[in-house]
């Protein structure tokens, strides 16, 4: 286990070599605190909204709004956690991105979603740590990080003003989502979540 300021931290599981600001898309995936149910259940495959889950689909959709050249894919709201497809598709590529060494494995998919290939940082560079390191020092502006943050302390913010139970887990999940038919499957899971809702690892009686 690696420390950082001091402190044993649990070592990321995100790709090193991958800078989450740069174009592509995203699966995302957030729990409650404990995996409380606080935005609803779901009765006979069917998700019923409370109100603290009608406020994390609303602003959910409101992120475009918020942040620049993001769009939108698949998205739903669980009774302890959320998925949805975040992605960045910014004109030329990632304005922060400053290696043009190699050519990553960027999503590749037609009209809105088709996103160039983003570069990939020399592997080892004697003049700069590993872009995976470099997160603890600045997480960048319109990243995945930046954009969840906000959008989890909107969400928290406005369920406090209301008076309502809420709570978000520490940390989310991203997965870098490779090609087509990934995002396709992954589309299909997460329209089909609420159906398979007794089978899913965040299920529980």
């Amino acid at each position: 286990m690696n420390k950082f300021k001091n402190k044993y931290r649990i070592a990321s599981a995100r790709a090193q070599w991958w800078d989450y600001g740069w174009n592509g898309a995203y699966f995302i995936t957030i729990c409650t605190k404990n995996r409380e149910y606080y935005f609803g259940d779901i009765v006979d495959v069917t998700m019923y909204l409370s109100q603290t889950g009608v406020i994390a689909d609303i602003l959910w959709h409101e992120i475009p709004h918020h942040a620049a050249f993001v769009e939108l894919g698949e998205f739903v709201v669980m009774p302890n956690h959320i998925h949805g497809i975040l992605i960045l598709d910014k004109p030329d590529g990632d304005a922060n991105a400053t290696a043009t060494v190699e050519t990553g494995h960027a999503l590749s998919l037609p009209h809105a979603l088709s996103l160039p290939p983003q570069p990939v940082q020399p592997h080892n560079p004697s003049d700069q740590k590993p872009i995976g390191q470099q997160r603890f020092q600045n997480i960048g502006k319109n990243s995945v990080s930046s954009i969840i943050g906000s959008y989890k302390s909107a969400v928290t913010k406005h369920a406090n003003r209301l008076g309502l139970e809420n709570g978000w887990q520490k940390r989310f999940h991203d997965h870098i989502i490779r090609d087509y038919a990934e995002y396709q499957g992954i589309s299909d899971y997460i329209i089909d979540n609420p159906a398979n809702w007794k089978n899913d690892k965040f299920y529980n009686e």
